[in-house]
């Protein structure tokens, strides 16, 4: 089964094309677009991104297909961190 491809529209203005399943931390670094991290293991949230407005822990989230084929990327940022 091939892995379906999907459009990032990060924050900075740059957009990448990249295969469902890929790590979110690897993808970003590709674009240009730093995703702080702090534990690696989804713990500390650090790392939280908003995806087509659901908040994911990137460091532990992989690409998602989905109907349009397009995801928007934002920065999240916690009220109480």
């Amino acid at each position: 089964m091939s892995q379906k491809e999907v459009k990032i529209e990060w924050p900075n203005g740059n957009c990448s094309l990249v295969p469902s399943g890929s790590d979110w931390i690897d993808v970003a670094a590709s674009a240009g677009f730093n995703i702080p991290t702090g534990c690696l293991g989804g713990s500390c949230g650090a790392c939280e991104i908003d995806v087509n407005g659901s908040v994911i822990r990137a460091c532990i989230s992989t690409v998602e297909s989905n109907t349009t084929g397009r995801i928007i990327v934002k920065s999240f940022v916690d009220p109480y961190w």
